[in-house]
C-alpha cells in the first residue's frame, strides 16, 4: 500500500474503502470505546484523518466532500490546520451543536448509507443518528471501522502499569465500594452490572495508570454480579502481587478484548444495568436482545462524586501543597517579568516544575492555559511552540492549571497584572471577581439541582449587560479526572442526577472575553458542606479549597460591596495562615505581600 503521508491521501484511500464497502459517506466522532476526555492515540482516528489536533469535533467524508464541525474555541486552529487538506471547517457554536446531523439529512437520501465506528459512538449519539436517517430512509452502518482498515502503523494500545491507590488517600477498601455498588443494583433489579467509563473503573476497585493523558486510568471495562466481579484488562499490566490482592477481593481478571463477549453471554434470566450516557452502541447491541437491559445512571458515578470526610482531608492537605507550588511560581514570575524572556511556553514549564517539587504530586490534570492578553480571550487556547506570545510590557496574564495528586486533583485559574492593567481591565477583572464571590456564598437546601445554582455567578456581570460562553463549574475527581459528574454548574438542563449533596466538589470559574483584546476568568474549587438544617430543610454551602491570592492590582475597588472585600479579606487571611508553614524566601515574601488586607 502506498504510504498515506498526506491528509489528501489519507481521504483518497478512505472514499476508494467506502466504495468497496457501498458506503456513501463516514462519521469519524472524536471518542474512544470509553467515551473518554483525552484519547489514548490508537483512537485518536480524526485528528490522524484530518491533521485537526483539537480535542473536540466531528469529521464527515462523503464520495466528494469533507468536513469538520467544531465549536469556536477551535476555529483559528482547525482553519490553520485543515489549510490545504480538502476538509472544510463547519463552524458551530457549541460542542453540543447537532449541525451536523442537518447536513446529513441534506447531503444524504433514500437508499444511501453512513457508516461510523460502532465501537467509539455514544449510544445518544447513535441514536439521534438513528432518528436523522431513518426519516430520510438512509441506512446506518455501525459494524465496519473503515478508517481501521486504512490506517497504516496505527499507535497500539497503551501499555502503563496499573497501581493501587492505597492507604492513607484511598480510606474506603474495594471491598466496600464493590458492597454499595451491589446494594444500588439491588435497588433496580439488575443482576449484573456493566462499566466502560475508566474513572468509575479506578475508583471502584482502588486502582490507578496512566493509559490517558492528565487523567490516571487505565483502558479496562467492569462486570459486576451479585458475588463476582470481573476487569478485562491488559493482565500483562498489573504485577503478581497486586493480582492477589485482587482476587482476595473476589475480582477476577480477563482479556481486555473479552468484554463483547461477556455481554453476549448474558441470558433470559439476567438483568444488566448500564449507563445509556456512559457506554457505545458496539457494547450495547453485544447484550443478548433477550436480556432485560436497566438503563440508570452509574451507580459509581454517583457515589464517587460524594468526597468521604477523609477524602476531603486529604484534598486540603493537597490544597496547601498546591498552593505553596503556586507561590513558588509566582514568586518567580514576579522577580523575572519584563527583566526575562517569558513566553507562555515557559509558563508551563516553570508552574510544573514547582509543583513537582511537592510530595504527592503524580502529573498536570489537564494541558497548561497560559494566555497573554488577547489570547487570554481564548477560553481552550493552548499555547504551541510554532505559535505562542512573549509576556512583557502591559496587559492581563490568564494562567488555568492544575495537577494530579495522590491525595486529590487540583484546578486553579487567576489572572494576574503583567506592567499596568488598563483601566477597562480593572473592571472586567472585577466583575468576574464578583462573580466568583458571588456563588462562593451561596447557601442552598440540600438536592439543589446544580445548574439552578449557574446565575449567581453571572448576574453581577448581567449587570452590565456581560455574558460567558462556557460553563461556569464542573465536578472534578479524588485522583481522578479533572472533569467528572454528575454535576455541572451551567445552562445544562437540569437531571436528577445533578443534585448537589454533601461532599461534591466542584468548580467555580466564570469570566469575560473581549476578542483581540484580553480575557478574565477565576476559579476555585469548593466542597459541598453542611451549613444549616432548620424547619425549612437541609442547606448545604460551599466551602473554598484552593489556596492561592487573587492579584489586588487588578481590583477596581469601587466595584466590591463591604461584603465582598470581607470575603476576600477572610480568603486571603485563609490562604496566609496554612500556606505560610509550607514556604520559605521569597515565595514566603509573596505571599505575604499578596494576602494584605484591602
Amino acid at each position: 500500500m502506498t504510504t498515506l503521508s498526506t491528509i489528501p491521501q489519507r481521504l483518497t484511500a478512505l472514499r476508494q474503502a467506502m466504495q468497496q464497502h457501498h458506503i456513501d459517506a463516514c462519521l469519524i466522532p472524536s471518542s474512544d470505546p470509553h467515551l473518554s476526555e483525552y484519547l489514548p492515540a490508537h483512537w485518536q482516528a480524526r485528528q490522524w484523518l484530518s491533521g485537526f489536533k483539537g480535542s473536540m469535533g466531528t469529521l464527515i467524508v462523503t464520495l466528494d466532500q469533507a468536513g469538520l464541525w467544531a465549536d469556536s474555541r477551535y476555529w483559528e486552529q482547525a482553519e490553520q490546520e485543515l489549510l490545504g487538506s480538502g476538509i472544510t471547517l463547519m463552524k458551530i457554536q457549541t460542542a453540543a451543536s447537532t449541525q451536523h446531523l442537518d447536513w446529513l439529512a441534506q447531503q444524504l437520501g433514500n437508499g444511501q448509507t453512513l457508516s461510523v465506528d460502532g465501537d467509539v459512538l455514544s449510544l445518544a449519539a447513535a441514536q439521534a443518528l438513528q432518528t436523522t436517517l431513518h426519516a430520510k430512509g438512509v441506512q446506518l452502518r455501525t459494524d465496519i471501522d473503515l478508517v481501521g482498515q486504512i490506517w497504516q502503523a496505527r499507535p497500539a494500545l497503551p501499555h502503563a502499569a496499573i497501581y493501587p491507590h492505597s492507604a492513607p488517600f484511598a480510606s474506603t477498601r474495594r471491598a466496600d465500594k464493590l458492597l454499595a455498588v451491589r446494594q444500588a443494583m439491588q435497588q433496580t433489579a439488575a443482576s449484573h452490572h456493566f462499566i466502560s467509563t475508566l474513572d468509575d473503573i479506578a475508583w471502584l476497585f482502588n486502582l490507578r495508570g496512566a493509559d490517558v493523558s492528565y487523567n490516571p486510568v487505565f483502558i479496562s471495562h467492569a462486570l459486576i454480579s451479585p458475588k463476582q466481579a470481573t476487569l478485562f484488562v491488559d493482565t500483562s499490566k498489573l504485577d503478581a502481587t497486586l493480582q492477589a490482592e485482587l482476587a482476595a477481593d473476589g475480582i477476577e481478571l480477563a482479556d481486555y478484548h473479552l468484554a463483547k463477549t461477556a455481554l453476549s453471554q448474558l441470558t433470559a434470566s439476567h438483568s444488566i444495568l448500564i449507563d445509556p450516557r456512559r457506554i457505545t452502541l458496539g457494547l450495547r447491541q453485544a447484550i443478548a436482545a433477550e436480556t432485560t437491559v436497566i438503563s440508570a445512571i452509574n451507580p459509581s458515578t454517583l457515589l464517587k462524586s460524594r468526597k468521604t470526610a477523609a477524602e476531603a482531608a486529604q484534598v486540603r492537605a493537597t490544597m496547601e501543597q498546591d498552593g505553596a507550588a503556586l507561590c513558588e511560581f509566582f514568586a518567580w514570575f514576579e522577580n523575572a517579568v519584563n527583566r526575562e524572556t517569558i513566553t507562555e511556553l515557559t509558563i508551563d514549564e516553570q508552574i510544573t516544575a514547582a509543583r513537582a517539587r511537592r510530595p504527592g504530586f503524580v502529573s498536570p490534570s489537564f494541558a497548561t492555559i497560559a494566555g497573554f492578553n488577547a489570547n487570554g480571550a481564548l477560553p481552550h487556547y493552548h499555547a504551541t511552540a510554532e505559535a505562542h506570545s512573549h509576556i512583557s510590557g502591559d496587559g492581563l496574564l490568564l494562567i488555568d492549571s492544575g495537577g494530579q495528586y495522590l491525595g486529590g486533583t487540583t484546578d486553579i485559574t487567576r489572572v494576574v497584572a503583567v506592567g499596568t492593567p488598563s483601566a477597562e481591565q480593572k473592571r472586567d477583572f472585577t466583575l468576574v471577581l464578583k462573580g466568583t464571590i458571588n456563588l462562593s456564598m451561596a447557601h442552598f437546601p440540600r438536592g439543589t439541582l446544580s445548574p439552578m445554582l449557574d446565575a449567581l455567578a453571572r448576574a453581577p456581570m448581567w449587570q452590565h449587560n456581560i455574558d460567558f460562553g462556557h460553563g461556569t463549574g464542573h465536578g472534578v475527581g479524588y485522583f481522578l479526572n479533572v472533569h467528572e459528574g454528575p454535576q455541572t454548574i451551567s445552562r445544562s438542563l437540569p437531571d436528577p442526577s445533578m443534585a448537589m449533596q454533601q461532599g461534591m466538589i466542584t468548580s467555580v470559574e466564570p469570566g469575560i472575553y473581549r476578542p483581540g483584546q484580553w480575557g478574565v476568568r477565576i476559579e476555585n474549587l469548593v466542597l459541598n458542606v453542611d451549613a444549616e438544617q432548620n424547619g425549612f430543610g437541609d442547606f448545604l454551602r460551599f466551602e473554598t479549597l484552593t489556596l492561592c491570592p487573587i492579584d489586588t492590582r487588578c481590583i477596581e475597588h469601587g466595584l466590591l460591596s463591604r461584603q465582598e472585600v470581607d470575603w476576600l479579606n477572610h480568603y486571603h487571611q485563609e490562604v496566609r495562615t496554612r500556606l505560610l508553614p509550607l514556604v520559605d524566601g521569597p515565595a514566603r515574601d509573596w505571599l505575604l505581600h499578596n494576602t494584605q488586607a484591602i
